[in-house]
């Protein structure tokens, strides 16, 4: 069965239409398709979106973590055009400016000397081919990877994942060895870098340093908790991964490019990784374009030995317009800088909302990206929904931040605060305002 619909120039949808026909001919991610409620969106600028109606949204999340620069740069806009009148497509086998260039840049503005970059489509991509350049580097084949983490959709990469996304797909890629964090959730908290780096050491004697490609991390973890590595820890990573010969992969896919307020989250400890997975900011969410970077031994291993990847759509052309375009932006407006200035008052309003809400049982950011973690029993730290799950208190939340035009991330017993990194003070206040009014809902859940 077909549906025609009016040209879509001369014609603009209503959010009913557009919501009821991606609902009956897609399928959405992550979800039960019964349950799903997406917001219908028409146009985005600066931090904000709109519906087809006008209703307006804080985009509190950028999306997916992901439009760092804001929505609707001219200038991203404009190279993307310029490029696909000029050269849309051009097969990986070949060599186009816009890679030449973006390899340079990336080369420059990455640490150490990382300076050699295979391009993906994105950043479950990215980690996949980290993967491989891992084993292929080591001629090892375990990978390291920790419980409370992220590292995407794809075969290899919701392996390498430790939160419950990775359950439905297992038994999963062979060779895969998990550890714990640090951090051990609210109810429990944090231990000393020391003791989380020698239970790492410890695994790695056990399963056989020999056999041992790579440990992956992120830095700062993502959606599993905005999860700041206490001091000492990715430096004692990186000595344990020199100790044993093992390739150390930094997924910085989601907090790269500005979003703690560097360029890249390792920098704050002034850690080089051997590989750097990249994605999400790179162009902010214009185009799909990912990267795994790798430091110059690592790339000279490839010289005289083929690297055994590829993708159709590696080194697009397009792409790599793109995030060209979005670097410069991220270079002329000083946004790496924003985030850090922007992050030290977010910091401010989490501690604020964390004195004024019994219900707030821990808020922690890193430049803008900013997590809450809600509670229903001061005394025991009982979470305000189970893990892997969630609560009424959490729907009634997640539904007050979208009745009052604030979208963000409510995960669990947490929601998120990652703004675009062109917010300013003002656009901050105005979401924490909805958040504190919001607060009031979990509040009450409060036990005595």
């Amino acid at each position: 069965m077909t549906t025609t619909l009016a040209n879509p120039v001369e014609t603009r949808m209503s959010g009913k239409e557009i919501v009821d026909l991606s609902r009956k001919y897609t399928l959405y991610e992550w979800s039960a398709q019964s349950k799903v409620d997406p917001i219908p969106v028409a146009r985005a600028k600066g931090i904000y979106f709109h519906t087809p109606e006008g209703k307006r949204f804080i985009d509190f999340n950028s999306q997916l973590m992901s439009v760092n620069i804001g929505h609707g740069d001219e200038r991203v806009i404009q190279a993307i055009k310029e490029q696909a009148e000029t050269l849309a497509y051009a097969n990986p086998f070949m060599a186009t400016e816009p890679r030449a260039k973006l390899g340079a840049k990336l080369a420059e503005i990455t640490p150490g000397d990382i300076d050699t970059f295979f391009f993906t489509n994105g950043g479950a991509e990215a980690n996949e081919n980290a993967i491989k350049l891992a084993r292929f580097f080591t001629g090892r084949h375990k990978i390291l990877a920790r419980y409370r983490s992220y590292h995407g959709a794809t075969a290899g990469a919701i392996s390498l994942t430790g939160d419950p996304r990775r359950w439905a797909a297992e038994p999963g890629i062979p060779g895969v060895v998990h550890v714990l964090d640090p951090y051990h959730g609210i109810e429990r908290g944090w231990e000393s870098a020391e003791s989380s780096l020698a239970l790492i050491e410890e695994t790695i004697q056990m399963e056989g340093p020999q056999t041992i490609a790579a440990f992956i991390l992120e830095p700062v973890t993502g959606t599993n908790g905005v999860l700041i590595p206490p001091e000492g820890y990715l430096e004692g990573v990186r000595k344990l991964c020199d100790k044993y010969g093992i390739v150390m992969i930094a997924d910085e896919v989601m907090s790269g490019f500005g979003r703690t307020g560097e360029w890249f989250a390792v920098n704050h400890w002034n850690v080089v990784p051997d590989l750097l997975c990249m994605a999400k900011g790179l162009t902010s969410s214009y185009l799909p374009l990912g990267a795994v970077g790798m430091r110059h031994r690592i790339a000279q291993h490839f010289q005289d030995k083929v690297f055994y990847g590829g993708l159709t759509y590696n080194s697009h052309p397009m792409g790599c317009a793109a995030a060209l375009a979005t670097i410069r932006v991220y270079e002329e407006d000083g946004l790496i800088d924003n985030a850090k200035k922007m992050g030290v008052i977010m910091k401010q309003l989490l501690a604020d909302l964390q004195a004024k809400h019994p219900s707030v049982g821990a808020a922690r950011s890193i430049g803008l990206f900013g997590l809450v973690e809600l509670i229903r029993d001061r005394k025991t730290k009982q979470p305000m929904a189970p893990f892997n799950g969630t609560s009424e208190e959490m729907i009634a939340l997640g539904r007050f931040f979208r009745e009052q035009g604030l979208y963000t991330f409510v995960r669990w017993h947490t929601f998120f605060t990652n703004p675009p990194l062109c917010v300013n003070e003002q656009q901050l206040r105005e979401a924490f305002a909805i958040i504190d009014r919001g607060l009031e809902i979990t509040d009450k859940a409060l036990k005595d």
